[in-house]
Parts: structure tokens; sequence; C-alpha cells
């Protein structure tokens, strides 16, 4: 039953999608839209990587077919970006990012952990906070874009906040995992008000694996 479920939302999905951007469709379009709803099928029905990869190709046959109209997303999430930047980022000494393609590596030695708002298209981080050196009490960590695969593995020494927005893909929160579209995580640590080092996650992506761990 659920698989049926789950079989007659993509089909809704599709249908309202075609809806939307009828004027748009062509045959690469169709097939592009085919890959989509067949990787958002895989991916709640526990075939994640597997899923992931008819996603990315999905996309590429759009950004073939529709340029103008990815060009148009990108920019939107990057407007959308300065504004919550700007908005989240009160202190001096933050730094600010724009890429097509970044990974940030904090999982396999110590590291330091300052106010960071990063923009990609393709984005990749690791976050061992174990492992954080945070040079001031307070730490507003922004990563938004297009794709991205996020770990992160909370720590005790931190109060944590974390906002998360996931258009398609998965959030995966200790042993709990949401998978297919719309997917959001509002979290705050027991000791977020008493702890001296404080870190806040704001994360958003059209397509992302968020994987955030309790130590």
């Amino acid at each position: 039953m659920d698989k049926r479920n789950r079989l007659i939302a993509t089909i809704l999905i599709g249908i309202g999608c075609i809806m939307i951007f009828g004027k748009w469709i062509g045959f690469f379009s169709i097939v592009a839209l085919l890959f989509l709803l067949l990787g958002i099928y895989r991916i709640t029905s526990g075939k994640v990587r597997q899923g992931y990869k008819l996603l990315g190709i999905g996309a590429v046959l759009i950004m073939l077919d529709h340029m103008l109209l990815v060009l148009a997303i990108c920019l939107i999430s990057l407007g959308t970006f300065f504004t919550k930047s700007k908005r989240m980022q009160r202190k001096e000494g933050f730094m600010q990012k724009q890429n097509f393609s970044s990974r940030l590596e904090g999982d396999s030695s110590p590291w330091v952990m300052n106010s960071l708002s990063a923009w990609h298209v393709l984005g990749e981080a690791d976050l061992d906070l174990s492992l954080a050196m945070a040079e001031k009490p307070e730490t507003v960590m922004l990563f938004q874009g297009i794709f991205g695969d996020v770990d992160i593995l909370l720590s005790e020494d931190y109060g944590v906040e974390i906002e998360a927005f996931v258009l398609f893909g998965s959030i995966e929160f200790g042993s709990h995992r949401d998978t297919g579209m719309m997917n959001r995580l509002n979290w705050k640590s027991a000791n977020y008000e008493s702890c001296e080092q404080k870190v806040k996650f704001s994360i958003s992506y059209l397509m992302c694996d968020l994987d955030v761990r309790l130590s």
C-alpha cells in the first residue's frame, strides 16, 4: 500500500509539473521529468543513491534544454542567499563565498570554525563539531545552493540550532529520515541557552542529502 501511495503521489507531482510548465515542455523536458520523478520515487523507496543519480541525470537534461530557466533559478537562489546572509550575519568578521563548486572538510583533523555564508551550485560539507575550534562565542554557518551533500556530527561541547530546508532529497537526523519533497528540520539542542559556545546552522538546497548525527 505504501508503494502504491508513493507511486500515486509521484504521478500527481508529474501532472502538476506538466500543468505549470506545459508551454516549455519538449522531448528533452519530458525525458528529464521522467528521470526526476523516477529519482524521487527511488529515494522515497529507500534507494537513495540510485535516486540521486536519476535526479542528477534529469537535472542535466533540464539544463541542456532550458538553460535560461536554470539561470533564473540560480539567480533567484543567489539573491535570496545575499538577503539571508545579511539578516543572519549580524557581526563582523564572517566569511562569504560564492562558488560553482566547493567542499568544506572538517571531519578528519582539528579545524577553526568561523561564521560562514556559502553559496554554490555543487557543494559538499563534512563537519565534525568535536574537532572544531570556535574563535567566538557564537558562530553562524549558512549553506545554500542548488545541489548539496552535508554531513554534520554534533558535539555536546556546543549548543546547536539547525534550520534546514531541502526541496528534493532527504534529511536524516539521528535515526529518523525524511525523503522526497519539501523536507524541513528545525531543532535546538537542550543545552543551547546555557552553553558558552553556540553554533547556528541554516541550510537550504534545491536538491540535497543532509545527515545530522549525534555524537
